[in-house]
């Protein structure tokens, strides 16, 4: 029987929307086809694609979205990226101003004064930009044009010799802007390799899906979300989109920032890029133009997506509580270490002194804010601050700032400060290294999760409320946990029927799957309950001191261990077999049923626990 392809259960609203729009504007008719270079004239007014690439990698798309076309201005902000990077802020801005000009693309707007260009959208502006990409010739320049294009794009990109030679033989008006930069000293050599590198970088074709792809390169901080590749640094991402901002759109711009509200950049070919910092990228190739020299069809689709999904840069929801995803204390949550009974009353007494922070999502200066206030609030009550950043994406400098200012706060006046999973936010850990030098060792502990930093803080909250206990607890058998209310000839009968066994430091002694014969009491040491996650990675569940017992499952349900048990310190244990065990209800059934109570209040109390801890976690 042959097979059928099977369709989607449901298509995506935003590809659904996206075909709309493109059936909506098809029938757009206004506008010519640019014509002063002849290539540019050969183009089919019809031609029409829309894309769009979120910065997690969604991509969607419609009409002609792999038509190539040239991308004429639409390189500029791309190659003036690359010369901040060859050049510095500095040097850049001595020869290219930021200023808007409400002048056509083309006008010759140079300072009166310097002959520093308005702005690097403008040709004067990229004919610079192009003049300070570094490179021994003129092809190596050009190479790095394409490398650097490709890595925006993902995707091989490549000049089109035809259109290459029509801007060449027809670019008298860049010409005497280039002689003319040349005379201001703007552009220090013959400005004619310069100015054929512009008409090359111009010519470079593309799709309108390698254009979304692009802006959401810019709008993913300068990293391609579909390769992972890193094309500009992300320093200098913020000073290409101010430009796209407020001169992407030429004469249009203020209109366009107005109206549509998106960093963006057009070109004569019809293409258009806009970009929503941190969320997307939009691409639309139209060749019908208006009289600025931006695509009418393009113009109305980034306006009617703007509108629909509310992108207007400038029209951003406030960010709420969420950069707190939980808050509790160690009086509510505790580690996986398993305490005695006089420690968990401790902890559920004096733990609030404890306090965890789990954050999330981007921390910027406004969410960071939001967290430090509190903070600040709540500083006389908390000794222990635990801070755990493992669903925390991205954090800014200034939010650096503000944790650096606020923590050394917090350590001059003697709160212990705990970072869990710093590793993940390089940024806050490099700043905070830089700023505070070797004191960043000194004031703050880090941990690679929340359950061993939680655990750090009840050991030093415990050592304080216990100053007498001895660190590394051996226990006699009249004290472990499962033969408590015994009198000393019951807890001796049971003796008799123990062996006991040592284990050095990171010995396994129990694996998971074994066949359970015994049960396993801790005179000495520590031991950790571990598990293998789906992923490959262990976990800890527990860790259990001496006094306690282990394996004791086994009692209740006879089934194949269930996870690993291994030494942390070196380990004695005394040892019940579980046929000995079943021998005491016929010998000692008086102290079977005293072990079982025991073993039913040790489940019933790590239950409670856990509903604990499940109400603190909703």
């Amino acid at each position: 029987m042959s097979q059928r392809t099977l369709a989607p259960v449901c298509a995506s609203p935003i590809q659904q929307h996206l075909e709309q729009l493109h059936r909506e504007l098809s029938g757009v008719t206004d506008g010519a086809v640019a014509t002063y270079i002849p290539e540019l004239a050969k183009a089919n007014p019809d031609w029409f694609g829309i894309c769009v690439v979120t910065t997690n990698g969604g991509l969607y798309e419609a009409g002609d979205s792999h038509q190539t076309f040239t991308i004429q201005s639409i390189s500029k902000p791309f190659v003036y990226g690359l010369a901040l990077e060859d050049r510095g802020r500095a040097e850049v801005f001595s020869k290219i101003g930021v200023e808007p000009t409400g002048d056509a693309f083309n006008s010759i707007s140079l300072d009166p004064t310097t002959g520093r260009p308005r702005n690097p959208m403008i040709n004067a502006g990229a004919i610079a930009s192009t003049g300070l990409i570094e490179g021994k010739t003129p092809a190596t320049r050009l190479q790095r044009i394409l490398d650097l294009f490709e890595l925006y794009a993902g995707a091989e990109l490549k000049v089109d010799a035809a259109v290459y030679r029509s801007e060449s033989e027809t670019g008298h008006r860049n010409r005497a802007i280039g002689h003319m930069l040349r005379n201001f000293g703007i552009l220090t050599e013959d400005p004619t390799p310069t100015l054929e590198l512009y008409f090359q970088q111009c010519s470079i074709l593309a799709s309108c899906r390698d254009l979304a792809v692009m802006a959401a390169t810019l709008a993913n901080r300068g990293v391609n979300p579909i390769t992972g590749k890193q094309a500009i640094r992300g320093e200098y991402v913020e000073s290409v989109l101010g430009v796209m901002g407020t001169c992407g759109m030429y004469d249009y711009s203020g209109e366009w920032l107005h109206d549509v509200g998106l960093p963006a950049k057009s070109g004569v070919a019809g293409g258009i890029i806009a970009v929503l910092p941190g969320q997307l990228g939009i691409g639309v190739f139209s060749p019908r133009l208006d009289a600025h020299g931006n695509s009418i069809r393009g113009i109305r689709v980034c306006d009617a997506l703007s509108r629909h999904w509310d992108l207007h840069l400038f029209n951003r929801p406030g960010i709420g509580r969420s950069a707190i995803r939980l808050r509790s204390s160690g009086a509510e949550f505790n580690s996986s270490r398993v305490r005695t009974v006089v420690e968990s009353q401790a902890l559920r007494e004096h733990g609030d002194g404890i306090q965890l922070y789990q954050l999330q999502g981007n921390l910027t200066f406004a969410s960071a804010e939001m967290v430090l206030r509190e903070l600040s609030e709540r500083a006389g009550a908390i000794r222990f601050l635990i801070l755990d950043f493992k669903r925390v994406l991205t954090v800014s400098e200034s939010a650096s700032r503000l944790f650096a200012a606020l923590l050394g706060e917090y350590a001059s006046a003697e709160r212990h400060i705990v970072f869990a999973h710093v590793e993940g936010v390089p940024a806050l850990r490099r700043y905070l290294k830089a700023k505070l030098g070797e004191r960043f060792e000194e004031l703050f502990e880090v941990f690679d999760d929340k359950d061993t930093a939680l655990e750090a803080c009840e050991n030093r909250l415990l050592a304080r409320l216990f100053p007498e206990a001895p660190a590394d607890l051996s226990v006699a058998r009249c004290d472990y946990e499962l033969l408590r209310d015994l009198n000393p000839d019951e807890i001796a009968a049971v003796g008799a029927l123990l062996h006991r066994q040592t284990h050095g430091a990171g010995e396994v002694i129990i694996r998971a799957g074994d066949e359970a014969h015994e049960l396993f009491l801790l005179a000495r040491g520590k031991v950790s309950v571990i598990v293998t996650l789906p992923s490959g990675r262990t976990k800890r569940l527990a860790t259990f001191s001496a006094g306690m017992a282990f394996g004791e499952m086994a009692i209740l349900d006879r089934a194949p261990r269930s996870a690993m048990i291994v030494a942390d310190t070196e380990v004695a244990c005394d040892v019940l077999t579980l046929h000995d065990f079943a021998a005491l209800g016929t010998t000692h059934p008086a102290i079977k049923i005293q072990m079982l109570e025991n073993l039913a209040r040790g489940l019933s109390l790590k239950l409670r626990k856990a509903n604990r801890e499940l109400t603190v976690l909703e």
